[in-house]
């Protein structure tokens, strides 16, 4: 096989660098690790050969994540959302309708996240050296401290590009490969992003935490370690394969985190099977999904009754039908779905909870200017569709959250947090609540600044 034409989608104003190698009966989107380059990774040779297996397989889709490779370099680091619009972007460019993500590292949390909220668009996942969260809490030991991982990112940024500090990395990575593959790797690492990228990155990373959506990751899932890897990898790695439902988990020996060095060839035989009955099975399973991740928006006045017995019936009228025009233009910017009205509240789902937010903001920022004041609550968790609507417990808890906002208050819960790393949006804390009919206590957050869009 040749080495594939770099193209490049546009996913809003920029551009995202991609190559297709393959013409196989199923479409592989690798999603990158931390860092790649579409090109410069056709200079390793052990990666060159496990991306020519893959493409053998099925038709293989690689791009390079936005700040990064030979995309568009852009300020700050890309949040899981702005990513999933970029795999979007690449699959739109790439006329595939449906595909297998291959979720490499880092890449992995984004993939998890995309599986669970566009379903429709992935027909298999599969997970290598991945992991759910990265800092240590106390329902997940295995991860590091803030103060150490923030250390490591001061490291990161003072020695990026340096040799001594590359070669760390690279023997980090892949230390039972070849002299010239580590040579060509290092290669690829400094020139695949700058050192503000490289900390902007590691910023967003050490916020992200998908926990919360694992049991929403509908489709057939493969998770894949090897047994010596770091113990937040191989932790982390058994957690995903136990909280996602009907996961197949694969253990091999080695050490080395990146996927394409060692014996490659019983990860390969596996990845093979495991695509194939995926694919078969995805015929009869063809059809709408019945359930998907969305983010819940629930709206209200505060004092309506009031307001509207001091109005009059006409005046109030024509003030809700104002508050309902701007609400709408809101949703239809932010591209979120109205899913019911009640009086003066309004129901809405997102397909990304930073869009959710800024659009609650905007829409609370809009109706003063009418006069008003509303309250809005925010969750992310599966819902099922019904009707071309949305239900289940999600909506419940996100109403229950919407009742605990105050007056001009954004509330979010927890999940809806940790999905947003690397948005710009920032949060007050409001304490714990309990959820009537929901096990266990819930964090809230208020936003107060929902960030540039």
């Amino acid at each position: 096989m040749e080495i594939p034409e770099t193209r490049y989608a546009r996913s809003g104003d920029v551009s995202i660098a991609y190559q297709i190698l393959g013409d196989g009966p199923y479409d592989l989107v690798r999603i990158p690790p931390f860092v790649y380059h579409v090109e410069l990774a056709w200079q390793i040779p052990s990666l060159a050969a496990f991306n020519r297996r893959l493409a053998s397989l099925g038709r293989l889709i690689t791009f390079d994540k936005r700040g990064t490779g030979m995309s568009d370099r852009v300020s700050g680091a890309p949040s899981l959302e702005v990513r999933m619009d970029d795999v979007r972007a690449v699959m739109d460019a790439t006329r595939s309708e449906q595909a297998a993500l291959l979720g490499v590292s880092e890449g992995g949390a984004m993939s998890i996240l995309f599986a669970a909220t566009y379903p429709d668009r992935v027909w298999a996942l599969v997970l290598d050296g991945a992991s759910p969260r990265s800092l240590w809490a106390p329902d997940y030991p295995w991860g590091v401290s803030e103060d150490e991982w923030l250390r490591s990112i001061e490291k990161r940024g003072r020695l990026w590009g340096t040799p001594e500090y590359v070669a760390s990395t690279v023997e980090a990575l892949a230390s039972s490969a070849s002299a010239e593959d580590k040579a060509a790797l290092g290669l690829m690492i400094r020139q695949s992003a700058s050192p503000g990228a490289a900390v902007a990155l590691s910023r967003m990373n050490m916020l992200i935490d998908v926990r919360q959506v694992l049991p929403s990751v509908r489709v057939p899932t493969l998770v894949v370690n090897r047994v010596d890897d770091s113990l937040g990898v191989v932790a982390g790695s058994r957690y995903i394969a136990e909280r996602i439902p009907g996961a197949r988990h694969l253990e091999l020996p080695g050490s080395d985190h990146a996927e394409f060095v060692g014996d490659c060839g019983p990860f390969l035989a596996e990845l093979e099977r495991f695509l194939a009955e995926a694919w078969e099975s995805r015929w009869r399973d063809s059809g709408e999904h019945e359930r998907v991740l969305a983010t819940v928006l629930f709206t209200d006045i505060v004092a309506s009754t009031a307001k509207a017995a001091k109005l009059g019936d006409a005046r109030w009228r024509e003030l809700v039908q104002a508050h309902h025009g701007l609400i709408r233009r809101e949703l239809q910017r932010h591209r979120g779905n109205e899913i019911d009205t009640a009086g003066d509240g309004f129901f809405a789902s997102f397909g990304g909870p930073a869009r959710a937010i800024r659009c609650a903001c905007a829409i609370s920022e809009g109706v003063r200017e009418l006069g008003l004041e509303i309250r809005a609550g925010l969750h992310t968790g599966e819902c099922e569709r019904i009707d071309q609507k949305v239900g289940g417990i999600a909506v419940n808890i996100g109403a229950r959250v919407a009742a605990e906002a105050r007056p001009g208050e954004v509330l979010v819960s927890s999940t809806v947090k940790d999905l947003v790393a690397g948005s710009g949006i920032v949060f007050r804390e409001r304490g714990v609540a309990e959820r009537k009919g929901v096990p266990g206590e819930w964090r809230l957050f208020a936003v107060e600044q929902a960030g540039p869009s």
